[in-house]
């Protein structure tokens, strides 16, 4: 089954490194399609960090023209003869990840996310026809199935969007890490991924610490419900509050080596941390291994999640009315360089969600 579709999709992105913060429209071929291929009229897509960083080639300069956008929402125009889940008119989300290979032994154990033939949904590519992969930034999106899914009716757009790339990413490791009612959770870092992961962690039944480097955001952490709240600033924060913790994900986006050896006491024995967030490149984790090996910490890492990882969180996030915090902003050139600018001076609570599609790209 399918519909009339253009041959050319129209994107906002970079076209210039060196103006990254002007970014341009223009039009690219989508990947020919295969017959488990869907495509898809964008209706909303979140901006995450990681279209600023890969936008401004703190990832590496890796091709131009580029579309960003990998939290992307809309609405099933065309499905290819293969495609057995999704039907025209169905509501989807895509996130980080476009493809995999399917064969390895990850894929095969439903770790799609791990699979190290990945393709990112922008700034990846796709070997098999020599083309780009392009975002959510775009009036179209083709992708495969497997990577798409079906957006719960109580689950308004605007909401769904955030959930797609920083919500799993925040997600994931909560359950990876056993939480349920009693568990005492630390967030760190309460931005766009961190505020997502307060909200899943209370949802889940945990005591829920925010943790951030001053006061500033104490009251925002505490409208999210947490219950508690450390800044990293005061003095002898770690010693005020040794095994405190059971478990904390790491939303910020650097890693001190003497605030990180700091921050590791706050978990009792066999604590689990887990690192979510992709620095600059070049930018190394540094840990004393005595504070590791004293207090028997469980350190591990979380790249966004499966398939099936998606599916639940869907589900969670419509059985539990999870709403991040979001503000919608008209994509155009002009209004994406905006949000750009003001990401990069962290001026958002806590996620920035393009919205107006239907007017930009007539």
């Amino acid at each position: 089954m399918s519909t009339e579709i253009p041959e050319e999709f129209t994107a906002i992105g970079v076209v210039d490194f060196k103006k990254w913060l002007e970014p341009k429209e223009f039009t690219y071929k989508p990947r020919p399609a295969r017959s488990y291929d869907v495509d898809i009229k964008v209706e909303c897509c979140g901006i995450c960090g990681s279209d600023v960083h890969l936008a401004s080639g703190a990832y590496g300069e890796i091709f131009v023209p580029m579309g960003a956008g990998h939290e992307i929402i809309g609405e099933v125009i065309r499905v290819g003869d293969g495609v057995k889940k999704l039907k025209v008119g169905d509501r989807v989300g895509v996130g980080a990840q476009c493809d995999s290979c399917g064969e390895c032994v990850r894929c095969s154990n439903h770790h799609e996310n791990n699979c190290r033939n990945h393709v990112l949904t922008f700034g990846g590519f796709y070997k098999d026809v020599n083309l780009p992969t392009q975002g959510g930034y775009s009036d179209y999106y083709r992708g495969s199935e497997k990577f798409m899914f079906k957006i719960p009716d109580s689950l308004e757009s605007k909401y769904a969007a955030p959930l797609m790339c920083g919500g799993i990413t925040g997600f994931r490791p909560l359950l990876t890490a056993g939480v349920k009612k009693g568990t005492r959770v630390g967030v760190s870092g309460i931005g766009g991924i961190g505020h997502m992961t307060i909200l899943f962690a209370k949802a889940l039944g945990a005591e829920v610490t925010a943790i951030s480097r001053n006061h500033n955001k104490e009251e925002l952490a505490k409208q999210l419900g947490a219950d508690h709240y450390i800044a990293t600033s005061d003095e002898d924060f770690e010693v005020k509050n040794f095994d405190s913790l059971d478990v904390i994900v790491n939303t910020a986006s650097a890693y001190e080596k003497s605030l990180m050896n700091r921050v590791l006491q706050l978990l009792v024995p066999f604590g689990h941390f887990v690192a979510i967030t992709a620095p600059k490149a070049g930018e190394m984790i540094e840990i004393d291994p005595l504070v590791l090996l004293r207090n028997n910490i469980i350190f591990s890492g979380n790249m966004i999640g499966s398939p099936g990882d998606i599916e639940h969180l869907l589900k969670f996030a419509a059985e539990n009315k999870i709403k991040p915090w979001v503000e919608e902003i008209s994509i155009s050139e002009s209004n994406v360089s905006k949000a750009w600018k003001r990401m990069k001076a962290g001026d958002v609570k806590f996620r920035f969600v393009l919205t107006d599609y239907n007017k930009c790209f007539k």
